[in-house]
Parts: structure tokens; sequence; C-alpha cells
């Protein structure tokens, strides 16, 4: 059932059957929207390209699209270049922005404006390395994957092929190949018993067939050329990350995952789960919360697994939502943390995870006390 919810910095949005409640709203009136959004410069050593592929699953119909005999999805990548200067590449198109907004109950600015946003990578760039670890990446209901381009962009900084998609008529807006904008045909059904586990089945079907697009035989990079087959991972924000869950039960190519803020709906096999998996959330997700989901699949994961949970975040805390909210008008709540630093902690926990478990290399902030602003769950918080 679709939510009302507000994000750390005030933004209402409209999220999945695993988001949050609605928080209050201030009453303070909006500020004065600013010009337009630059998204944080990533972290790591590499400029990042990007660029878009328009994969079709002949081999099953649309799950949403009753008219559809075909899947089709888009996927953008993100991945290290030599290339630093160039196009940037655009967040969303004027349409896409203008039903995003709308979707979300948001009329009170320009409805183009987050097509404004100012990204970090060189649109087209040729890609630099070969055998680079792959990262696939799934958004929340509703949202693009654009609204996850700061992590993209910054794991890709770091030297990770990241492979966004979009799951096609579960977002208010998906530019197909041909130009035409699919929009929400699943939030005609959000409310029917069963939908979040429908929703993960197919998104981890999606997945398995962009893992065999890009890992099977291929022209020319960005893609298969560019990935270790061997060092795959999922990360996923809200539904997103129920569907890491479901994706790496369906498919042991997938060696790792991150499930940022989602309720979880795939069961995971009682004999245990022994892939490394990290949960990142807000505190609905602490030991006896209201949400109880993390709290059954953590006894059944058996492999290296966190429980972090971010101190006030909200559950657009880990989206590029928040980083928006100036060109949105929306005053950020008293006492609030900054949206960057939401942004810089999710960043860094996320990176750090995919560094340990696709690269090797341990991390200090997996292992040492964590930030002030997190806690570590595992039957209590601290």
């Amino acid at each position: 059932m679709r939510q009302l919810l507000a994000v750390a910095v005030g933004l209402v949005v409209l999220a999945a059957a695993c988001s949050t409640p609605a928080a209050p709203r201030s009453d303070a009136p909006p500020a004065t929207p600013a010009g337009p959004a630059t998204l944080p410069a990533p972290t790591g050593t590499h400029p990042v390209g990007t660029t878009t592929r328009y994969p079709t699953d002949t081999s099953r119909p649309d799950p949403w699209n009753l008219d559809a005999p075909v899947r089709e999805l888009v996927v953008t990548l993100w991945y290290p270049t030599a290339q630093r200067e160039g196009e940037r590449a655009p967040y969303m198109s004027a349409r896409e922005s203008e039903l995003l907004l709308t979707g979300s109950r948001i009329f009170d600015v320009p409805l183009d404006v987050l097509s404004t946003t100012r990204t970090n990578a060189v649109r087209d760039a040729p890609p630099a390395g070969e055998g680079l670890p792959l990262v696939v990446l799934s958004p929340g209901f509703t949202k693009p994957v654009s609204t996850l381009t700061s992590l993209a962009e910054d794991l890709a900084s770091r030297g990770f092929v990241v492979a966004g998609i979009d799951h096609t008529y579960e977002s208010y807006a998906t530019t197909l190949r041909d130009g035409r904008v699919a929009e929400c045909l699943a939030c005609d059904v959000d409310s029917d018993p069963g939908f979040g586990g429908g929703v993960v089945r197919s998104r981890a079907a999606d997945v398995s067939f962009v893992l065999d697009e890009l890992t099977g035989p291929c022209a020319a990079p960005p893609g298969c050329a560019s990935v270790d087959r061997s060092r795959i991972a999922m990360v996923g924000q809200s539904i997103g990350g129920a569907s890491a869950l479901a994706a790496m039960a369906a498919d042991p190519r997938i060696r790792a995952g991150v499930d940022m803020d989602g309720t979880t709906y795939a069961r995971i096999p009682t004999d245990g789960f022994d892939r490394p998996f990290l949960f990142l959330g807000t505190e609905q997700h602490v030991p006896g919360g209201r949400d109880t989901t993390w709290d059954r699949d953590w006894k059944l994961l058996t492999g290296w697994k966190r429980w972090l949970v971010l101190s006030g975040a909200d559950h657009a805390s880990f989206t590029d939502l928040p980083l928006l909210s100036d060109v949105l008008g929306i005053r950020t709540p008293a006492g609030a943390l900054p949206a960057t630093r939401y942004s810089e902690l999710t960043r860094a926990y996320v990176g750090a995870f995919l560094e340990e478990h696709l690269n090797g290399t341990p991390q200090a902030v997996l292992a040492e006390a964590p930030e002030a602003e997190v806690m570590v769950c595992t039957d209590t918080c601290r």
C-alpha cells in the first residue's frame, strides 16, 4: 500500500508498502527554491562515465502491462573512466521530473526542476579498466534509479561498475528506447494482497536477466568486457533493498547484498544463508521495532553480517531526495542532520562493505566503533 512519508528534510514523497509511515510536516512556510542542485562530488580517485542500455527480455511478458508480451528494461551504467571533461549526464528528463513530482504530490515548484540537477558523470565516456566488480542497484517503489545517482557515482569513482535498473511500470516515469514514457501501472494494484512478494520476485527476474546481459558475450564495454563475473553484489533502497535479498536467494552469482531500509519479503532457506549481507536502515528497524522482518532474517544469516541504524534518519535519507530539498523550496526540520551527512554515511558504509566483500580489502569502518550517528544492532542496539 502506498503511504505518504516525509523525508529527512521534509520532502513528501510516495513510497511502497515497505516505507515508513507519514511523518508530520513542519508548519513553517517552505523556503524559496534555490538554483540548480549539484550532487556531491564522488570520493574515489577515478572520474566517472555513464551510459544507458535498453535490454529486452523476450522470454517473459511484462508483469504489469498485460499488453506487453516482453519485458523492456532501462539500465544505467556508471563506471570508471579516464575522461575528466565532457558533457555531464542529465539527472532526469523534464518529463520524468514532472511525473515524479506530480506523483509525489509536489506542485509548488517548476515541475521540470529536477531535470536541472547537475551530476558528476561524463555522458558516454569510454570506460577504463577491465575485470571490474559489478554492483546492481535497485530503487524504491515509484522512484527512478536516478534517485540513487550520488551513491552510484561514488561507487564508480572507487572502481566499481554500477548497473542501475529502472524496473519498468514500477516508477512514476521510465523513458524507454523509443522515447515512450512508461508510467506506474503497478501503482494501480499496490494494495493487493501479496503485492510486495510479487514485486521482489519480478525484480529478482529482472536482475538475473540483466546479469545475463552484462556477463554474456558482447561487442564492447561498458558492460560485460569490464565485469569480473566472480565479483557481483546488489544494493537496493526500500523495496529495492528487499529485492536484493530476493535476488540473492534466486541467483548464486550475487556474492553480497545491501538492504537500505527495505522491509523484506523473500524467505531465506531455513538452513541458513551464508553470503555477506548488510542491513542499513532507520530506527523502525531496531530489534523489536515496528518492522520485524530484519529480526526474522538476521537469525538465518549465517555468513558475515552487519545491522546498522542511522539515528534520526528517514526512509528517503539513503537516496538523493534530501540533497535536492533546496530546489524544491523545503526547509530542513529543526534538529535534523544535514542531508549531506546522511549521504556521507550511506556512501561510506555501502562502499566499505563492497570493498571488503568484492575486493577482499578489510575496512576499518566495519570493524571499529561506528560513527556517532550510527547504531550497531543485533539483539539490541549500541
